[in-house]
């Protein structure tokens, strides 16, 4: 698995994989965002974005259903580069149980009344927090 800028990917290839998925904010993706490369392809993209001083948001978190399996080194693989990147706290905003499962084992905190989830309101979905050691 690679990690790889969006902006420094290969333009065929993040064509095709936007093309096969119209849902993912192609902008947000090109100027913060990262690809996620298994046997040459991009199966997957993400966006870790510093929103304060030592607090990141993972944004826009996706995989192909067909490389889900990966899911949790993607996760883990995530949280190394925040943690190299100096965060102490990582936020995540799931839509979805099979998620929050993962992420509660992977140690993640839900959380209800924060002020980062108040500032950053997302009507549907569970908030979650990692604090990076």
């Amino acid at each position: 698995m690679n990690l790889v800028q969006a902006s420094k990917a290969s333009a065929e290839k993040l064509e095709h994989f936007l093309q096969n998925n119209p849902n993912l904010n192609e902008y947000s993706l090109l100027q913060r965002g990262y690809v996620v490369e298994l046997q040459g392809e991009i199966e997957g993209c993400f966006i870790l974005e510093e929103m304060e001083k030592g607090t990141y948001w993972l944004k826009q978190l996706y995989i192909t259903q067909s490389e889900a399996a990966v899911l949790p080194v993607l996760l883990e693989s995530i949280l190394t580069m925040a943690k190299q990147q100096h965060a102490q706290r990582v936020y995540v905003h799931s839509h979805q149980p099979v998620v929050d499962i993962l992420l509660e084992a992977l140690q993640f905190h839900p959380q209800k009344e924060r002020a980062f989830v108040n500032k950053y309101d997302q009507r549907d979905g569970n908030w979650w927090l990692y604090h990076v050691s």
